[in-house]
């Protein structure tokens, strides 16, 4: 039995006067608590209780440790209780990071209307298109978009957004739009990632997963780089309506390929394994969820197509 068990031992002897009854209110064996007596008094080296065959009394090292011992059990239980409400009440800082384009254009509002429904809750919101590790950088959620790699992180799906190639009508008037996917290495393809030898992209045909070559005459990490350049007729870009979708409903860009689109990607919120997840991790992703279940994205999906 450890010092915290056998402090509340005699907290219950103290205040039943029995090692019976102090046994049958924790459920052990009178020997256990003798034995859990013996040790405090042989680790203080004094005598704790006096004991007679009617009634057990502290002595007045007994009492004082006692009182000392009320007030120890009961800061440990207050603490564990606060603890606990942690993961039971939206309470503290909630730690967030998102992509640049997303974070801008859908995820600031959200989080305004999440707070105004949390009012005790504190938000940090860090954007950025680096791939973060949110262990290392104390991050409760992370939204994440695109194919998940291996990982130690919990993914939840939030939503799904069209992918789509487009391009400005101006760029379209001076190159012609490609006719099939081999056509698009010979057209200047704004690229999202890093510059490699050969920037492939890949689309589908009837389902079948394809992977083209193409011509990366620009490469960013970030999509609203691209979506600049798209539409002042830079070339072509493969984004997600939920960056490009304003600028083909409003003739900006038009959708090329329409035979052959890109798959939809997924956006997920990622946090740590944990058997106890925070409750302001748990209601924020919650309504995540709710508020992207029918994405304002998806009305820019009946669009325009380049002829």
């Amino acid at each position: 039995m450890d010092k915290l068990e056998a402090m509340n031992v005699l907290t219950k002897v103290v205040a039943s006067g029995s090692f019976a009854e102090a046994a049958r209110r924790l459920g052990v064996t009178r020997s256990a608590i003798s034995k859990a007596i013996t040790q405090l008094e042989q680790e203080l080296g004094a005598r704790l209780l006096d004991r007679t065959t009617r009634r057990v009394t502290p002595t007045e090292a007994g009492l004082a440790y006692y009182e000392r011992c009320l007030a120890i059990l009961a800061q440990i239980a207050e603490t564990e209780a606060q603890i606990s409400r942690l993961h039971d009440e939206p309470k503290g800082v909630l730690k967030v990071n998102a992509p640049m384009s997303f974070g801008t254009l859908y995820l600031g509002a959200a989080i305004a209307d999440f707070m105004d429904r949390y009012r005790e809750l504190k938000v940090e919101l860090t954007l950025t298109d680096r791939m973060i590790d949110p262990l290392e950088e104390g991050v409760d959620v992370t939204v994440r978009i695109g194919a998940m790699l291996d990982s130690s992180l919990i993914a939840r799906r939030i939503s799904s957004a069209r992918v789509v190639l487009a391009a400005s009508p101006d760029y379209i008037a001076r190159h012609g739009a490609p006719q099939g996917p081999a056509d698009l290495v010979h057209h200047k393809c704004l690229h999202y990632g890093h510059s490699t030898t050969v920037p492939r992209w890949q689309l589908t045909d009837n389902g079948a997963v394809l992977t083209v070559p193409i011509a990366a005459c620009l490469s960013s990490n970030n999509g609203d780089t691209l979506r600049d350049a798209a539409v002042k007729g830079i070339g072509i870009a493969r984004l997600p309506t939920f960056i490009v979708g304003a600028d083909i409903a409003a003739g900006r860009l038009e959708v090329l390929l329409p035979d052959y689109p890109p798959q939809d990607v997924t956006i997920h919120a990622l946090y740590a394994p944990n058997r106890f997840l925070a409750a302001k991790s748990r209601v924020f992703i919650d309504f995540l969820v709710e508020r992207f279940s029918r994405p304002a994205w998806e009305r820019f999906d009946a669009v325009k197509v380049a002829s």
